[in-house]
C-alpha cells in the first residue's frame, strides 16, 4: 500500500488563492480575536503601571503616545470593528435571521449551502466598515 502524502504542505494550505473570501473571514475572525485578546492583556498591564506612581504612569505613555503607539490603536480599532461585524453576520447566519438558514454540509463539501451571495456581501460589508473605522481613528489621532 503505497503512503500518501500532503503534496502541498503548509503552502498549499495557506495559499490564499485556493479558498474563497469565507475562509478568509474564517482565519481574519481568528486572528482579529487573538490580537484584540493581546491588546487586553497588553492594556491591564499598561493601566496597572499607574499604581506605581505618576512618574511609572508618564514613562508608559511615552511609550504609547507615539506614531507606533497610534498606528497599534488604529489596527485595534480595524479589529474590533470587523470582530463585532462578522461575529454578528455568523450569530444571524446561524439562526437563519437576514443572511438565510444554514444548510446541512453534503460530502464533498465543495460549496456549503449556508454561504451566500448575502453572506458574502456582508463580509465585504465587515472588511469596509473595519477600514474606514480605521481610517477614520488615524484622522482623529494624528489630525490629518
Amino acid at each position: 500500500m503505497e503512503k500518501q502524502t500532503n503534496r502541498e504542505g503548509i503552502k498549499g494550505w495557506l495559499n490564499p488563492t485556493r479558498y474563497g473570501i469565507e475562509r478568509f473571514a474564517y482565519w481574519l475572525m481568528r486572528l482579529t480575536g487573538l490580537g484584540l485578546l493581546a491588546y487586553f492583556v497588553a492594556h491591564i498591564i499598561e493601566t496597572s503601571t499607574i499604581v506605581d506612581g505618576k512618574d511609572a504612569w508618564d514613562k508608559m505613555l511615552e511609550l504609547t503616545q507615539t506614531t507606533e503607539g497610534h498606528i497599534i490603536l488604529a489596527l485595534v480599532i480595524g479589529m474590533s470593528v470587523f470582530h463585532t461585524v462578522n461575529g454578528i453576520r455568523v450569530m444571524l447566519g446561524q439562526g437563519g435571521i437576514g443572511v438565510g438558514k444554514p444548510g446541512r454540509p453534503d460530502y464533498p463539501y465543495n460549496k456549503p449551502a449556508s454561504l451566500n451571495n448575502k453572506h458574502k456581501l456582508c463580509i465585504y460589508a465587515s472588511i469596509g466598515l473595519a477600514a474606514l473605522a480605521m481610517l477614520y481613528g488615524l484622522q482623529v489621532m494624528f489630525g490629518v
